[in-house]
C-alpha cells in the first residue's frame, strides 16, 4: 500500500478511465475501457450498466493498493440521467441520437438565443435540451413525480453516494439549459419545467457524501471514502492547466484532445452584458468553468475524424512507437500533395457545412498518418483563431503525444508558445485539484518545437478552400 490516494473516474464518450492517484496528483495505476453503444426502445443510450460492472472490478482491484480517501467523477458533456425514487428511470441518451425532423423543428422553435445561453444549435442530441425534448415526446411521464435530472458526472457521484446533484460546468456545456452571465437556468428550462427538475447545483469540489454501503461491500473500499460532486471533462482539463505557473492568471488557452478537440480560452474575456461575440454557427460556444465564469470555446470532433481517416491502417498518430516514422514521412507527404478537406463529422467544427475527406491519399501508411496529423493541426488552428487564442497554448489529452500534430500546430502558429507536459496531463490532474486547489503540478511543461518546414502557403491555400463556396456560415 502506497499511503493515501484519490480515485478519479473519467467516463468519456469513447473511453472510460479509472485512475488511482497519490495525494500529490501523481498517477499510480490506470485502467481503461472502450465504451459500447447500446439501444433501448429504438434510442441510442449510454452503457451505464456496462460501465458500472467494469467500475466495480477496477475498484476492487485498486482497493488494496492505497488508502483511498475520495472519488472524483469526471464526465463528458451533453448527457443526463433521470432518477426517481432512488432508481434510474431514464438512462442517458447518446448525444449522437438523431431527432425526428418534426421533433427537431418543434424544439428549435423553443430554444433561447445564443446571446443568452452561449449555447449554439448543434446536431442530433448535442444540446441537452434537445434530448429532454425528445425524451418527453417519447415518454410524456418521464419527468413525472419526484423525478430529478442529473448531469453525467453527477450521475456517477449519485450512484456512489446516493446524493443527487448537478454542477455548473456540465450545465453550462452547450445544454441550452443555462445562462452563464446570470448563473441561472435558461428561460427554456424554466418554461418547460426542467429547471425545477434539475438536482440541486453543488460546487464541483464539494463532498456529496460517503460511499454507499453496498458499493463498499462489493469493492472492498472503506465506507468512509468521500464522494465528490465531479466536473465536466474539458473543464477538468482547464483546471489542470491552471496548476502550472505558466498558465495561472495569464492570457492562455488550453486545447483538450480526445473524441472532441476543445479550445478553451481564459474565462470571461469575451463576456459582455447580455451577449457573446463568438460565431455561433461555427461550433463556438461558451463553456462555464467550475467557478461559474464564462469560457469562450471552440471545438471539432478531432479524435473521431482522425479515426475515420486512418480506418484500419494500424498506425495511430499518437502511438509512442510510431512518432519517429510519422515525422520522417512528413516531408514526403507534403511533397506528394497529400491533402484532406474538412469536415468528416457533419455539422461540427469551424467548417460545419463542408463535406470533406481525402483529396489525395498517399500509398504509404506513414505518409497518411502525417497528412492526418497536419489536417488535425489545420482544423485546430482555425478553431483557435475563432476564440482569439494568443500568447500561450497548452495541449493536453490523448493527442498531446502526437508529435507530428503538435509540432505542425506550433509551425502554423509561430506567435503562440505551445506547451505539452512531460507526464500524463489530462482531466485527472484537474479532478485532483478539486480536492486540493493549491496542488502544484506534478510535471513540468516543455515547449513544442515547430517543424523544419514552411507551412504558411499550405495554411493559406487550405483555409481559402475550406472557407470557399459558402462553407462558412
Amino acid at each position: 500500500m502506497v499511503g493515501q490516494g484519490l480515485l478519479v473516474i473519467d467516463i468519456g464518450k469513447t473511453v472510460a478511465k479509472a485512475v488511482l492517484c497519490d495525494m500529490a496528483g501523481r498517477q499510480l495505476q490506470r485502467r481503461e475501457r472502450q465504451n459500447a453503444v447500446t439501444h433501448r426502445d429504438g434510442l441510442r443510450i449510454l452503457d451505464t450498466a456496462g460501465v458500472e460492472a467494469w467500475l466495480v472490478e477496477v475498484l476492487r482491484e485498486f482497493a488494496p493498493l492505497a488508502d483511498i480517501r475520495g472519488i472524483v467523477p469526471v464526465g463528458h458533456g451533453a448527457a443526463a440521467a433521470v432518477v426517481r425514487g432512488g432508481a434510474l428511470v431514464c438512462p442517458p441518451l447518446d448525444y449522437e441520437q438523431p431527432l425526428p425532423p418534426r421533433v427537431r423543428a418543434d424544439y428549435d422553435a423553443q430554444r433561447d438565443p445564443f446571446a443568452a445561453t452561449g449555447s449554439p444549435r448543434l446536431p442530433d442530441g448535442l444540446n441537452l435540451g434537445a434530448q429532454l425534448h425528445l425524451l418527453e415526446a417519447e415518454r410524456p411521464d418521464a419527468l413525472a413525480g419526484d423525478a430529478r435530472i442529473l448531469t453525467w458526472p453527477q450521475y456517477w457521484s449519485w450512484r456512489l453516494s446516493g446524493v443527487a446533484a448537478t454542477e455548473v460546468s456540465s450545465l453550462g456545456c452547450h445544454t441550452d439549459l443555462w445562462r452563464p452571465l446570470e448563473a441561472a437556468p435558461s428561460a427554456l428550462a424554466e418554461r418547460r419545467g426542467w429547471a425545477e427538475r434539475l438536482a440541486p447545483v453543488r460546487p464541483a469540489g464539494s463532498v456529496l457524501g460517503t460511499l454507499r454501503p453496498e458499493w463498499a461491500a462489493k469493492t472492498g473500499l472503506s465506507p468512509r471514502v468521500e464522494v465528490f460532486c465531479g466536473v465536466h471533462d474539458s473543464n477538468a482539463a482547464l483546471l489542470a492547466a491552471r496548476g502550472f505557473t505558466e498558465f495561472r492568471d495569464r492570457v492562455a488557452t488550453i486545447l483538450s484532445t480526445g473524441t472532441w478537440f476543445v479550445a478553451m480560452r481564459s474565462p470571461g474575456a469575451d463576456a459582455r452584458p447580455g451577449s457573446f461575440t463568438l460565431p455561433e454557427a461555427r461550433d463556438c460556444l461558451v463553456n462555464v468553468d467550475v467557478d461559474g465564469r464564462p469560457v469562450p470555446s471552440a471545438r471539432f470532433m478531432g479524435g473521431r475524424e482522425i479515426q475515420l481517416l486512418l480506418g484500419d491502417d494500424g498506425l495511430r498518430i499518437d502511438a509512442p512507437d510510431a512518432q519517429r516514422a510519422i515525422l520522417a514521412a512528413f516531408p514526403e507527404a507534403m511533397a506528394g500533395g497529400a491533402a484532406i478537406a474538412p469536415t468528416l463529422a457533419p455539422g461540427t467544427g469551424p467548417f460545419p457545412r463542408r463535406q470533406g475527406g481525402w483529396v489525395r491519399r498517399p500509398e504509404a501508411k506513414e505518409e497518411r498518418a502525417a497528412a492526418v496529423a497536419l489536417y488535425a493541426a489545420l482544423v485546430a488552428d482555425a478553431a483557435l483563431d475563432l476564440v482569439g487564442a494568443r500568447e500561450r497554448l497548452l495541449i493536453e489529452g490523448r493527442f498531446a503525444g502526437a508529435q507530428a500534430f503538435v509540432r505542425a500546430l506550433a509551425t502554423l502558429r509561430p506567435e503562440t508558445t505551445l506547451f505539452v507536459a512531460d507526464g500524463p496531463l489530462d482531466p485527472v490532474f484537474g479532478a485532483c485539484r478539486l480536492v486540493d486547489p493549491d496542488l502544484p503540478a506534478p510535471y513540468r511543461l516543455r515547449e513544442v518545437a515547430p517543424l523544419d518546414v514552411d507551412l504558411a502557403g499550405t495554411r493559406a491555400r487550405w483555409r481559402a478552400e475550406a472557407e470557399a463556396e459558402g462553407a462558412v456560415p
